[in-house]
């Protein structure tokens, strides 16, 4: 059971983010870009001291067994650092949507209706490793006019205090309450708990990590949830796909990055155009490490690869490892998609555009593309500034979740003496 004295410090610091929240409501944008501005210029000027508690998680997550893909998901230098940065100073320039009309009418009785858009209040946010998201969604809940309570995991515990602490500086610099962003990781999982608990306190919570993670939130949060989902990606090699812009793409979807969500996992191939395309596509994903794992007649045409079984086909690797599967027609590609998808991304990479408007109508993912990367589907990439999360559920929101996506909305109702007949 959890410790009662610690329920009591986390209960007190979730009482401060509902304070926090009360005051961002009514904040100017001027003062909540000033803070922006300000957390900007501390991650820098604080460069030094992130990266030396960054070094020393990553030390113990060596130590402790860390898996490559989560280490770089947690690797901090000065050039993510200046990303870091700039992505906040992007959110600046965003308008601000707190107080957006979204639609409204003149009833006949004279009652003037608003619908505008409002901040949640406190948003809570557990993720894994990822440190990035503690910058990320600290910056938009501030723009958007929510407070937030982060629990960022032990593996990147002594990097995200360091963060906090910079971010909480440069609040108090511009006036507005530092408990605006606050961290729980001091109450280890036991907090985590008893955040999805916290009906009354936390207005929504947002998972960001493996799909065991999310799924334990979404099963366990009493808090209402936005799932951010896992991303097993896939691409489609249609007949008419051109060789270079096929080569290029997937080296791109798979290499980039290989530890994020948006990077792909599955590639699919016409029989039609499969010797045509995939001995120069598969090569190039092996001259950069990429280990093939590849289905029979994929295997026939590149034998420099592993045999796939059932399980590559719902994996997300986060890895050097790719999956290759050739169908017969499109029909088979959209049937393995329906049956092994996230709904995260998808791309078709052909020159038919019947085919491809069919693609984008058929496939139920929160993105899907024509002839592009998935490594497109990010919120700084659609110029959200950063994004708190990629969802893949089909509620409130949907695909990459920037300021918007951190409002709900109220209704103005106004009047002159009307009552209900």
């Amino acid at each position: 059971m959890p410790d009662s004295a610690l329920l009591v410090s986390l209960t007190d610091k979730l009482s401060a983010s509902r304070d926090a929240a009360r005051v961002l409501a009514t904040a100017t944008t001027a003062q909540k870009n000033d803070a922006l501005r300000a957390i900007a210029a501390s991650i820098g000027q604080h460069e030094a001291r992130v990266l030396t508690a960054n070094e020393l998680d990553l030390a113990n997550g060596r130590e402790n067994g860390l898996s490559e893909a989560l280490q770089d998901r947690l690797r901090l230098d000065p050039s993510r650092l200046a990303g870091l940065s700039s992505a906040v100073l992007d959110i600046v320039a965003l308008p601000d949507p707190v107080g957006d009309v979204v639609r409204g009418s003149r009833l006949e009785n004279g009652l003037q209706l608003t619908q505008v858009r409002v901040p949640f209040g406190v948003v809570g946010a557990i993720y894994e490793a990822r440190p990035n998201v503690t910058i990320d969604i600290a910056a938009l809940a501030l723009k958007s006019g929510n407070a937030v309570v982060l629990r960022g995991g032990s593996a990147a515990e002594n990097t995200n205090r360091v963060l906090v602490e910079v971010i909480q500086s440069a609040l108090a610099e511009v006036g507005l309450p530092i408990e605006s962003v606050q961290t729980i990781d001091e109450f280890g999982r036991e907090g985590a708990t008893e955040l999805m608990q916290a009906r009354g306190y936390v207005d929504v919570l947002v998972p960001r990590g493996s799909a065991q993670l999310i799924d334990t939130v979404v099963r366990e949060s009493k808090v209402p949830v936005i799932e951010t989902g896992a991303g097993v990606v896939h691409v489609y090699l249609d007949d008419s796909a051109d060789l270079t812009t096929a080569v290029d793409i997937v080296h791109n979807a798979k290499v980039q990055r290989p530890s994020v969500c948006n990077a792909l996992e599955t590639l699919l191939v016409s029989a039609a155009s499969a010797d045509r395309l995939l001995p120069d596509v598969l090569a190039k994903l092996r001259s950069s490490g990429v280990t093939v794992h590849a289905d029979a007649r994929a295997r026939a045409i590149f034998p420099d690869s592993v045999p796939a079984t059932e399980e590559d086909w719902g994996t997300e690797y986060m890895s050097l490892d790719i999956a290759v599967r050739v169908v017969d027609s499109l029909d088979e590609a959209l049937e393995h998609i329906r049956d092994y998808s996230t709904k995260h991304t998808e791309s078709i990479i052909t020159n038919d555009m019947a085919r491809a408007e069919r693609f984008l109508a058929e496939v139920d993912s929160a993105v899907v593309m024509v002839n592009a990367s998935t490594r497109f589907t990010d919120g700084g990439e659609f110029g959200f500034g950063a994004e708190v999360g990629i969802s893949t559920q089909k509620l409130h929101a949907r695909g990459p979740m920037g300021l918007p996506e951190l409002t709900s909305t109220k209704w103005i109702v106004r009047g002159s003496g009307q009552v209900r007949g």
